[in-house]
């Protein structure tokens, strides 16, 4: 629930009309009207007005705001989207929507036989998470090689340069996370 719907419901629950909420709160018309449309959010000063005038507390007012900006979202097999090929070998596969805005980046990486990515290096603070879900990899990651069969993970520092090879004739597939 966003804030503004909120305090319409309570300001409906105290029988008040928006002038009447104005006027006891101090806060202009025009920027509760905003609020309850969710064209804007307040300030935490004009929340903490709305909240005396309304006689609740803050915990109150953003109590079902936080329950509901808890997300789940589900995507099924075929709703994943390709969010990178190359060249048909390494296939890359986003598991959730607006992975950008995630503290978390989850992906399937599938690589043909024979596929390897190329040599990637993020920016310092960032970390990847592997798990090998079908087939066999080589990861090198810095000056280390790891041979991964299906079951194994890895969990290193993405600042360290690092690719991913299946050097057999069948398919990988791994599970990859990444801290954004």
């Amino acid at each position: 629930m966003r804030i503004g719907k909120r305090i319409r419901e309570l300001r409906k629950e105290k029988k008040m009309t928006l002038e009447e909420l104005s006027t006891k709160s101090g806060v202009a018309l025009a920027t509760l009207s905003r609020m309850e449309n969710g064209r804007m959010a307040g300030t935490m000063d004009s929340h903490e007005r709305i909240c005396k005038a309304l006689n609740t507390s803050l915990a109150e007012l953003y109590r079902k705001v936080e329950d509901e900006s808890k997300t789940v979202e589900a995507v099924t097999r075929t709703e994943r989207i390709e969010h990178f090929s190359r060249g048909g070998a390494v296939k890359y596969e986003l598991l959730v929507p607006k992975a950008s805005d995630k503290k978390l980046r989850p992906l399937i990486i599938s690589l043909s036989g024979g596929g390897e990515t190329q040599e990637e290096q993020d920016r310092p603070g960032k970390e990847k998470f592997l798990y090998l879900l079908a087939g066999a990899l080589e990861v090198s990651i810095g000056k280390k090689l790891f041979s991964l069969k299906c079951g194994d993970s890895l969990y290193f520092d993405a600042s360290l340069p690092h690719t991913f090879k299946n050097r057999t004739k069948k398919a990988a597939e791994a599970l990859c996370v990444i801290s954004p």
